[in-house]
């Protein structure tokens, strides 16, 4: 999961909750075969938008972030505006219901 911006638990705060622009994070572990699947996909919209940062945190080596947000299941993605959550994803879905899920939220 090499190519989207790998964030921590300690580097959350100030890269997506202090962050300018919305922020989508992908919550994903090393063993999740569906992350390996989405990986690609949010590679893909993060290269062709500059609406939204796309960044990945390992829920492996950072519990605390994935504790505090509820996240249960993986993979799962959080778009996060102002610093507050503004859409969930789970599971591995094709990019075109991804971007159908993020477009409405991305556009107010």
């Amino acid at each position: 999961m090499a190519n989207l911006r790998q964030i921590t638990d300690d580097s959350f705060q100030a890269e997506v909750l202090d962050a300018a622009e919305p922020v989508l994070v992908d919550f994903w572990a090393p063993w999740c075969g569906p992350c390996r699947v989405v990986h690609p996909i949010l590679e893909e919209i993060d290269r062709e938008r500059d609406d939204v940062q796309i960044v990945s945190i390992n829920i492996d080596d950072n519990p605390g972030t994935a504790s505090n947000y509820g996240v249960l299941s993986i993979p799962t993605m959080i778009l996060f505006k102002g610093g507050q959550e503004a859409q969930r994803i789970t599971g591995a879905q094709p990019k075109r219901k991804i971007e159908a899920q993020l477009d409405p939220v991305l556009a107010h």
